[in-house]
């Protein structure tokens, strides 16, 4: 699937403990009914068939959209599922071995949190970056913090498009204006509001307004 800048104004990134089991894939359809441009399926408990069978629904429903999907960690169910992606972090598998495994028609996301890890993923055939987090998550209690200064810097840095992630809020938008990202990926801003196809909705709004300028 066709992968450029654009593709990243509005990431949504799942969280299953956001939902009932019966509701997921609904939240999924109703944020992107309401226009989310990527999908990152991210499933740090379930086993390897499940995550895969998961995949495979969910491409589906993202396919008739013509949004990617990206697959968080686990290259095997990447592979299997032939997904349009990977996003990997700090502590996974090297970017370039990766990149080797998943060939070059397909997207590679790595995050990122400094300028020199930022370059390094670039070197090593990364597509965008995921930097974060900028603002204090309760999705990722370990995250690493990272300064606008620093998210600034990187999107200096590089020249493959940049992310930002972690505790992203309709209401904080303002403050990652002119920092030079391609657009925001969040959570519990999409998954974790009442109304998800209100919430998706004003969120694209106010990123295209506020941020991309």
């Amino acid at each position: 699937m066709k992968f450029d800048k654009r593709t990243l104004l509005l990431y949504a990134v799942t969280d299953r403990s956001l939902s009932k089991p019966d509701t997921f894939l609904q939240q999924l359809k109703e944020s992107l009914d309401s226009g989310i441009t990527m999908l990152q399926l991210r499933e740090k408990n379930l086993d390897n068939e499940q995550f895969l069978q998961e995949a495979l629904q969910v491409k589906a429903l993202c396919h008739r959209y013509h949004v990617p999907l990206i697959i968080n960690d686990n290259l095997e169910v990447a592979l299997r599922s032939n997904a349009d992606g990977i996003h990997v972090g700090q502590d996974d598998m090297n970017a370039s071995e990766v990149r080797k495994h998943i060939g070059m028609d397909k997207i590679l996301g790595v995050s990122a949190h400094t300028v020199e890890q930022a370059i390094l993923a670039q070197e090593q055939g990364a597509d965008y970056l995921g930097v974060g987090a900028i603002f204090p998550t309760a999705s990722k209690k370990d995250a690493t913090a990272v300064t606008l200064d620093t998210l600034r810097s990187i999107c200096e840095a590089v020249t493959i498009p940049v992310v930002a992630i972690g505790g992203i809020e309709l209401h904080t938008l303002k403050q990652l204006r002119h920092s030079g990202i391609a657009g925001v990926a969040v959570i519990s801003a999409i998954y974790g509001q009442p109304n998800i196809i209100s919430a998706t909705s004003q969120l694209k709004e106010a990123i295209q307004k506020e941020v991309i300028l």
